[in-house]
């Protein structure tokens, strides 16, 4: 049971958080480069900030696709540039270069596409994706040994690919299949959208590490 001043404490506590926020709003903290401001002209559903549903998904499913959109639009901005020899650049030998993160980003949304649009259980991969994704999958030493050499456009290919597939896929599936709990998996009782949220997620901790990298290049 709570006690009084526990009750005071949280007030206190939410009072000193919304103060911190409106000042933060002051001072105008906003996204770099103006990746996140508005698109001039652009209809509200080709705005990439308008997280919602969109044409040709069930509501939810679209809301997910829009939060995936705006993800991918980040990395890909993050990449603007690269060179071979930069997105080959290892920082040290326990490090993974960026080639090889973006491939590993393919390689994670191919694996959950198998596993929630064909039904496979996790690991239980066909030889070809087995072959193609592997290494890129588990990073490491297979990958610094072999995905190197390429430039940029090759990674972009790779993404663009899995990520037609998945919205492909994402369009045949409604709200209930989405909001479907698989009450075996790994970290306990997982739906659909948390995975494919995790996905989405999953690319967001991979950018911060490219743009780490990016400020260590030998430039």
């Amino acid at each position: 049971m709570r006690t009084r001043k526990t009750l005071i404490d949280r007030r206190n506590f939410l009072k000193a958080s919304a103060t911190l926020t409106t000042a933060v709003t002051g001072l105008g903290l906003l996204p770099l480069g103006g990746w996140a401001a508005p698109i001039p002209g652009a209809e509200a559903e080709d705005n990439i900030n308008l997280i919602g549903p969109k044409a040709g998904y069930a509501p939810q499913v679209g809301t997910l696709v829009s939060m995936m959109n705006w993800m991918r639009h980040v990395v890909l901005l993050s990449l603007k540039g690269l060179q071979q020899e930069e997105l080959d650049y290892l920082h040290d030998a326990k490090a993974n270069t960026i080639g090889a993160m973006l491939m590993h980003l393919a390689a994670t949304e191919r694996f959950y596409q198998a596993h929630t649009f064909e039904g496979k259980q996790w690991g239980d991969w066909s030889e070809q994706d087995k072959q193609r994704w592997t290494a890129a999958s588990e990073l490491g030493e297979s990958a610094r040994k072999t995905i190197k050499g390429h430039d940029l456009q090759y990674y972009l290919d790779a993404l663009q690919e899995v990520r037609q597939h998945t919205l492909d896929e994402l369009k045949k599936r409604d709200d209930q299949w989405l909001l479907a709990v698989d009450k075996k998996w790994y970290w306990g009782p997982t739906n659909n959208y948390c995975k494919w949220f995790h996905v989405c997620e999953h690319e967001s901790n991979h950018n911060g590490q490219i743009k780490w990298i990016k400020g260590r290049l030998p430039r």
